[in-house]
């Protein structure tokens, strides 16, 4: 199978790598072009544009960072719309507004294009291992098809419904673990405060009702105050702010969703917006007096 990647960030580039990995023949394509050199090395082509890319690919897939930005990878000027051929299918595994994927998959249909909306959870450690939960939104018959290639970059892929549906999904998502992030961050505030050993407390509360991914892969983050990248804060603020505009539509009250948004809001004005997600955990030491 032909397969096209346009986007290799830093969830992309090892989801291609994956590709590859599992044998498929793979062409590839980002905005900055440098980016796309370890997987020419490792043996995909190269294209120059979103719609050379998608030429002769059955499964062009694109992970760019915004709303915007998939726009103009998928319908724009350069982009896959021109490129793909009828019966293909766009995946796209970015996180973006799912009123803008419903859109775009109404301008695919009329070519011919099929879209799945198949947005990820598992961080750049997930990408790196090949082990994403990949939350899939489209016809049954379009995410049959291109299961095989989403199990080669995920663990589980979890088909949820029609077309938008995985973003909503995503956005649901990114709204649990928002709450998430900030609770382990106070209770790690709480500990630090208390003078505990904080190896011994999260010891102690991971095999209970306290277990979470968080717990595990980011809380001793907090404990040391370093946030190397795991998930940019910034992006996770626009994923949260995606999730509310849908909430404010469905007339839906998130209170905590809002919260930790105004916090990421404040975090990004004072320079944090590219460290982890886990990065809240300034905030709550700074209000701690603890910084």
């Amino acid at each position: 199978m032909n397969i096209a990647f346009v986007g290799l960030g830093t969830m992309g580039a090892p989801m291609a790598m994956s590709l590859l990995r599992a044998g498929y023949r793979l062409t590839v394509h980002n905005r900055t072009r440098d980016r796309e050199e370890p997987l020419a090395a490792a043996g995909a082509a190269r294209a120059a544009s979103p719609a050379e890319a998608a030429q002769g690919a059955e499964v062009i897939i694109t992970c760019v960072s915004d709303t915007p930005d998939v726009r103009e990878v998928v319908l724009g000027e350069r982009g896959v719309i021109h490129g793909a051929r009828r019966g293909a299918v766009v995946v796209d595994m970015s996180t973006i507004s799912p009123a803008a994927t419903r859109a775009m998959a109404e301008r695919l249909a009329k070519r011919e294009v099929g879209l799945v909306d198949a947005p990820v959870s598992g961080g750049s450690e997930g990408a790196e291992r090949g082990t994403l939960a990949i939350m899939a939104g489209g016809s049954e018959a379009e995410v049959e098809t291109v299961r095989p290639v989403l199990l080669a970059m995920g663990s589980t892929v979890t088909h949820v419904g029609p077309v938008g549906a995985g973003q909503v999904t995503k956005a649901i998502n990114q709204t649990i673990i928002a709450g998430v992030y900030q609770s382990v961050a106070e209770g790690v505030a709480l500990g630090l405060g208390a003078g505990l050993n904080l190896e011994r407390v999260l010891q102690a509360i991971a095999g209970g009702a306290a277990a979470s991914w968080v717990l595990d892969n980011r809380a001793r983050f907090m404990i040391d105050n370093s946030y190397p990248l795991g998930f940019r804060l910034r992006l996770h603020k626009k994923d949260l702010d995606i999730a509310l505009a849908e909430a404010a539509e469905l007339g839906v009250s998130m209170p905590v969703a809002e919260m930790v948004s105004r916090v990421e809001e404040e975090l990004i004005a004072t320079g944090h917006g590219e460290k982890d997600v886990s990065a809240l955990a300034i905030a709550v030491r700074r209000a701690a007096g603890m910084d």
